[in-house]
């Protein structure tokens, strides 16, 4: 198995991050954008005259989405050079930013952002509770919190299977910890929760929760393809967790 990479620097592997963002914006064929995509818009609302922060950016393909929808400022942080570089590409000649940081040496002032995302990212770290303290400190009162991850029951066991699937094995679910697989044609670590973990930990960060989606798919996002909704419709890929700081 090649060497194993975690976090922001995976995506500087050597071609990782042109396979992962093909995947990603293939259409149809990506659970990201019939199922993931979908949950986080319907939970974003209204954000017009909001300061958002992007934590786990990737390419910033979701920050032209908020500037058009009216955000009084984006910043993204990425801990991939790669991922850094497509970010500000995307976001050439906007008022959106993008800084090559980990997510876990985030930290900002008091009242700093009155939204916080982070889509598919929070599986990366090893110890999310300081992360989440520091989102709950920079944010202004009543400021939110929306989160999406890979699904637990898919974090849990890797079955090994690469080809595409047409069963799904969950084990080891209460084990909280480090899980090393292959994913794009490179070793990854990724960290499993169960959803529980999850829920506490927002909550013990001081954040009420408004919301737990399990992303199920969208049909209108499946171009007729009947079959390909069926599958997805069989086992939750994603979690989505919103809370607001009291």
């Amino acid at each position: 198995m090649a060497r194993t990479k975690r976090g922001g620097s995976f995506y500087d592997t050597p071609q990782i991050v042109e396979r992962y963002l093909d995947h990603r914006h293939s259409g149809v064929p990506s659970p990201n954008h019939v199922m993931e995509e979908p949950a986080f818009l319907a939970e974003l609302g209204e954000v017009a005259g909001l300061r958002v922060l992007d934590l786990g950016c990737g390419d910033a393909a979701i920050g032209q989405v908020l500037l058009d929808a009216g955000c009084r400022s984006y910043l993204g942080l990425d801990g991939s050079a790669a991922m850094v570089e497509a970010a500000n590409a995307a976001l050439g000649g906007t008022a959106g930013r993008v800084e090559m940081v980990d997510i876990e040496d985030f930290s900002a002032p008091p009242s700093s952002f009155d939204l916080v995302v982070s889509r598919l990212a929070f599986h990366y770290v090893e110890d999310i509770e300081p992360v989440l303290a520091a989102v709950h400190e920079c944010l202004s009162p009543g400021g939110r919190i929306i989160f999406t991850v890979v699904h637990p029951i898919l974090t849990s066991y890797d079955s090994g299977v690469r080809e595409k699937r047409t069963s799904w094995v969950v084990d080891d679910y209460f084990l909280q910890g480090l899980r090393e697989r292959e994913w794009m044609g490179s070793a990854v670590t990724w960290f499993h929760r169960t959803v529980e973990d999850y829920v506490v930990t927002l909550t013990k960060a001081g954040f009420s929760l408004t919301s737990l989606r399990e992303c199920a798919p969208c049909e209108e996002r499946f171009a007729g393809d009947a079959d390909e909704l069926a599958r997805r419709r069989r086992v939750p890929l994603f979690l989505l967790l919103a809370g607001t700081r009291a």
